[in-house]
């Protein structure tokens, strides 16, 4: 008999924990650095932070992301914000300058999730002042915008108090230059179409020449060089000289569609990051929450 009620508990153990984990409330995937789960913020409201944030990232390096939910039941705001911040990874990995507003809008509950690099200057106390004297009052007289815009400004004005190592500039090539690599894929995409055309009219080789020149010219008014503007216009010449986009699987507008059935789609998403993710940094819990 003690074997089988041993059995029976262990079951019974399994089934809760089976139950509480599909009870649990799944992490919004981070579509932007506001992600609005309740429809509360405005359109505008959302873009004016959005490019906030952005420009706060792009001079300081830390990063700060806004969640709206309706609730985090059955879990604690604790828990549910450090999920959040494990799934999402705000801030720079090693650096740890991440930093989380979560508001749990049915449950009347709010909290500041901060990472271990900034911890010095956002700590738990300046946390729970933000919270306590700048945000609720606004969300108690019904203001969500006001109260979340303030409080990320708040948040931004505390961070920059703390030294930081300095953004990465764009990837440079000699003498200073830069240029964005960003831009990589899309212009030898770009130029590999352009030089499928192009050898339908004036056969492989003369086709490769001007794509290749096209493409260091692009390469020149681009990284205001030069050099790597003929670098550029070699590699995109012997590119264009070994691939035929024309030829491949059955042609350019074949090899298009085929893409599209392969489950990358060049339409319409719901995210408004233009990219955005976190940048693999890491958090212990610190922070503080509050209700209003």
């Amino acid at each position: 008999m003690s074997v089988v009620r041993s059995t029976v508990l262990a079951l019974l153990l399994g089934f809760t924990v089976i139950v509480a984990a599909l009870a649990q409330v799944a992490v919004p995937p981070l579509s932007g650095r506001v992600v609005d789960t309740t429809g509360t913020l405005d359109p505008s409201v959302v873009a004016r932070l959005e490019q906030k944030l952005k420009a706060f990232e792009t001079r300081k390096g830390s990063q700060i992301a806004v969640l709206l939910l309706p609730s985090t039941a059955p879990e604690s705001i604790e828990q549910f914000s450090l999920r959040v911040a494990e799934a999402w990874k705000i801030g720079r990995k090693a650096i740890d300058d991440g930093a989380i507003l979560l508001v749990a809008k049915t449950d009347r509950k709010l909290r500041i999730e901060v990472g271990y690099g900034i911890e010095g200057a956002l700590n738990d106390v300046t946390a729970k002042r933000i919270i306590d004297e700048i945000i609720t009052p606004r969300f108690k007289a019904g203001d969500f915008a006001g109260g979340i815009e303030a409080g990320v400004d708040r948040m931004i004005s505390v961070i920059d108090g703390e030294p930081l190592p300095v953004p990465k500039p764009q990837q440079e090539w000699q003498h200073g230059v830069s240029f964005d690599f960003d831009l990589l894929i899309p212009l030898l995409f770009g130029a590999l179409v352009f030089n499928s055309v192009l050898q339908a009219i004036f056969g492989r080789l003369l086709a490769a020449l001007l794509t290749g020149a096209g493409f260091g010219i692009a390469f020149w008014l681009l990284a205001q060089s030069l050099l790597i503007g003929a670098i550029a216009g070699v590699i995109g010449f012997l590119v264009a000289l070994v691939i035929d986009l024309g030829n491949w699987s059955g042609g350019v507008g074949t090899w298009s569609s085929g893409r599209s059935s392969g489950g990358w789609s060049g339409g319409s998403s719901s995210s408004s990051s233009g990219g955005f993710s976190g940048g693999g940094g890491s958090f212990g819990g610190g922070g503080a929450s509050g209700s209003w």
